[in-house]
């Protein structure tokens, strides 16, 4: 995902600016100079690592800053949304999860926890880390994902009421999602839309057909064209 490349290059030029409060804040100069030095040296290998498309040497300079710093969880944060970015599942939820247990309120982590662990089928471990990220930053799509793993999980109750929520929330008119189309080509409708439509999914699921169906309803009142929804209430009639 773009956004864990943006997260990516901001960790590190915020790492760049500890590098450099750290030569200005030390008791033992010439020893820390030093450290400072071979980390700053570390971190220009990884830049150009990245830039140069060689993620194994990327890994390798990371794991070192870890071990050198341990107490610095932004090469931890690095380390996992690169393995996330090669599609490295597993290891990127088993490095989220290690700053979680320091830090549960760690945004970059509680990302890659959610989204990888949603890639390995681990729905219901991904659940709570959705519902974090939402708490913690108020980002809608971590309640959209959230009410969608409920539904999944057949929390209906617990799925309805996130899902009332994105609803009543005037800025998911605003935002955007992209769904597929029968043509193979996609199309972009309102979170609102899609929270509808989820909401019908979640009534039919229950076998409360009426509501469903306004759900459905309300979800074409906002987005005409959303294809998704036409099928589901044609399903439905």
């Amino acid at each position: 995902m773009n956004k864990f490349k943006i997260a990516a290059l901001a960790l590190f030029l915020m790492s760049w600016g500890v590098m450099a409060q750290e030569t200005t804040s030390t008791t033992t100069p010439q020893k820390d100079s030093s450290k400072v030095a071979k980390d700053q040296a570390a971190l220009r290998v990884y830049q150009m690592a990245l830039r140069y498309n060689d993620p194994s040497v990327a890994k390798s300079k990371l794991y070192e800053l870890i071990e050198k710093n341990p107490e610095n969880p932004r090469y931890a944060e690095l380390l996992a949304s690169l393995y996330y970015e090669l599609e490295q599942f597993s290891s990127a939820a088993l490095v989220a999860l290690d700053i979680l247990k320091v830090d549960d309120r760690n945004i970059p982590a509680l990302e890659v926890a959610a989204y990888s662990l949603e890639q390995l089928g681990a729905l219901d471990r991904a659940l709570p880390h959705f519902e974090s990220l939402h708490l913690l930053s108020g980002d809608l799509f971590s309640l959209y994902k959230t009410s969608y793993l409920q539904y999944s999980l057949k929390k209906y109750d617990e799925a309805l009421n996130s899902v009332n929520m994105l609803i009543k929330n005037n800025k998911s008119e605003e935002q955007k999602l992209t769904f597929p189309k029968k043509d193979n080509t996609t199309q972009d409708v309102s979170m609102k839309a899609a929270a509808l439509n989820l909401k019908g999914l979640i009534y039919k699921e229950q076998g409360s057909t009426s509501e469903a169906k306004a759900a459905f309803e309300s979800a074409l009142a906002n987005a005409p064209e959303f294809e998704i929804v036409q099928e589901n209430l044609k399903e439905l009639n």
